[in-house]
C-alpha cells in the first residue's frame, strides 16, 4: 500500500495565541493551500485526529505536569506557560488531538491502513519535556507516538527523525538512555533552546550546525552520521520531528535550506524505512514561520513519502 494519510483536526485552527505570535493557524491554511496547488491533496488519505487519552500522554509526561497543564487550561483569554507557550480556551484540546495524531497514524501503519502518515499539528511538541512546556509546545507529541508504539505494538527499535532549525531538547530528555529508540537531531547551535551540543546518551545522535548552514553542507552532516547510525540499528518504524524552520526564506533563524533539501532528507528517511520498517514512516509537523516556504516545503515532504 502507497497511500499517505493526512492526519489534522479543525480544532488546531482555533488553538490562538495572539496575533502576532509566528505559531498561528495560518500555517495550516498554507499548508493546505500549498497541497491543493501542488495537486497532491487528492490524493491523500485525509483522516480527523483524535484526541490522545491521560494513559497515553503519561507514557513520557509526568502525571503532575500533566495536571498543572488540565488546571492552567483557561475558560477565556491566554494562560502563558512560559514566555513563549500560551493557551487559549481551545489549547488543551487542540494539544489532547496533536499527540493523539501520531498515536493514530502509528495505529494506521501498523495495521496497514497506510504507509506512510503526516500529522499536520498544533501545538508543536518537541521541546516539551517530561514535566515541562516551552517553545510553543506543550505535550510531546512525536514521542507519545513512539511509547505507544513501543507499549501497544510491541516494537523494540524506533528511530526519530528531528530536522527543525532548533534542537529537540524535549525528545531527548524523554528518551536518553532509551536503547529502544535512536534520536537524531540537527539544529543550528548557538541557539534556542541553548541545548544539544554538550556529552549525549548513546542513543542521542546530536547534530549542532553553524548558522548559515546550507543545503550541501546539511546533506553531508546527515550522510556522515544520521544515515549509518539508522542503517545499523535497523528501526521497525521511523517518526519524523518535520520542522522546516531552517529554510533560507524563514527569518526564525539563519540557516539556509530549501525545498529540495527537506525532499532530499525525506528520501532517505523513506529509503531506510522501506528496508527496515516495512515503509513505516510517521511525520509530524514541528517549526516552520515563513507561511509560503512552510507549505511549500511541507508539499516537497509529502510529495517524497509518496515516492
Amino acid at each position: 500500500m502507497n497511500s499517505v494519510a493526512y492526519i489534522t483536526h479543525p480544532v488546531f485552527l482555533r488553538h490562538e495565541i495572539g496575533a502576532h505570535h509566528p505559531e498561528s493557524p495560518a500555517r495550516l491554511h498554507a499548508i493546505s493551500d500549498q497541497l491543493i496547488a501542488a495537486g497532491i491533496e487528492p490524493f491523500l488519505l485525509h483522516r480527523d485526529a483524535e484526541p490522545a487519552t491521560r494513559e497515553q500522554i503519561e507514557r513520557v509526561h509526568d502525571a503532575a505536569y500533566v495536571d498543572e497543564v488540565f488546571a492552567a487550561a483557561p475558560e477565556e483569554g491566554l494562560v502563558w506557560l512560559d514566555g513563549d507557550t500560551a493557551m487559549n480556551a481551545y489549547t488543551l484540546e487542540a494539544a489532547l488531538h496533536a499527540a493523539g495524531a501520531t498515536v493514530q497514524a502509528v495505529d494506521m501503519l501498523m495495521s496497514g491502513d497506510a504507509r506512510r502518515a503526516f500529522c499536520a499539528v498544533r501545538p508543536p511538541g518537541h521541546h516539551a519535556e517530561r514535566d515541562t512546556a516551552m517553545g510553543f509546545c506543550i505535550f510531546n507529541n512525536i514521542a507519545v507516538g513512539a511509547a505507544h508504539a513501543i507499549a501497544v505494538h510491541g516494537l523494540e527499535r524506533i528511530a526519530i527523525v528531528d530536522f527543525d532549525v532548533h534542537h529537540g531538547n524535549g525528545t531527548e530528555n524523554i528518551f536518553s538512555g532509551d536503547n529502544r529508540v535512536l534520536f537524531c537531531s540537527s539544529f543550528q547551535h548557538p541557539f534556542y533552546p541553548g541545548s544539544g551540543a554538550g556529552e549525549t546518551a548513546a542513543n542521542v545522535i546530536n547534530c549542532p550546525l553553524p548558522a548559515t548552514t546550507d543545503g550541501a553542507d546539511f546533506r553531508a552532516t546527515v550522510r556522515a552520521h544520521w544515515l549509518p547510525a539508522i542503517e545499523a540499528f535497523e528501526p521497525q518504524l521511523i517518526l519524523v520531528s518535520a520542522g522546516f524552520d531552517g529554510h533560507l526564506e524563514d527569518d526564525m533563524a539563519e540557516m539556509r535550506l530549501r525545498e529540495p533539501d527537506y525532499e532530499w532528507v525525506t528520501l532517505e528517511i523513506c529509503d531506510l524505512a522501506d528496508r527496515h520498517a516495512g515503509g513505516r514512516v510517521v511525520s509530524a509537523l514541528e517549526g516552520g514561520y515563513n507561511l509560503s516556504a512552510l507549505g511549500r516545503s511541507v508539499a516537497a515532504h509529502i510529495r517524497a513519502m509518496m515516492g
